[in-house]
């Protein structure tokens, strides 16, 4: 690249990469806007800070917070702007994030070919799992 040239952010030869294009890349989230808000909405941290999207991301460097599959605690190993395959995607980073919480429901489970819940059962239901919306 010539002196004159301008570098943009986020250039690969810089040694560097955007947050929410690396976290689209590497399967984390299943769109860059989705990336993009979890940046946005602060639900991202880099080394223990907020971040925006547009944040210069190097190798080596602790990406934590909430994504779709639950907490995360990652530790970028390389750098890339190109959504890879998902073993690939694997490769990208060292995965430190706690185990996630047991599936143990506690519902009562209906028995089967017992049809479908009375309006009272339901509501005894939606009560249980605390989904106390109103209609």
């Amino acid at each position: 690249m010539p002196p004159s040239a301008k570098r943009q952010p986020g250039d690969p030869s810089e040694g560097t990469v955007r947050i929410d294009r690396w976290l689209f890349a590497a399967r984390i989230f299943k769109s860059r806007g989705d990336a993009r808000d979890a940046c946005v909405g602060g639900h991202v941290r880099l080394n223990g800070r907020p971040v925006k999207p547009g944040h210069g991301l190097r190798e080596g460097y602790e990406i934590s917070g909430s994504a779709p599959r639950g907490k995360i605690v990652l530790i970028v190993r390389e750098l890339t702007e190109r959504r890879v395959s998902a073993p690939l995607a694997r490769e990208l980073y060292e995965d430190r994030s706690p185990p996630p919480p047991p599936r143990d429901s506690g519902l009562p489970q209906r028995d089967r070919g017992s049809g479908r819940p009375t309006r009272a059962e339901r509501r005894a239901l939606e009560r249980l799992q605390g989904s106390d919306e109103e209609r």
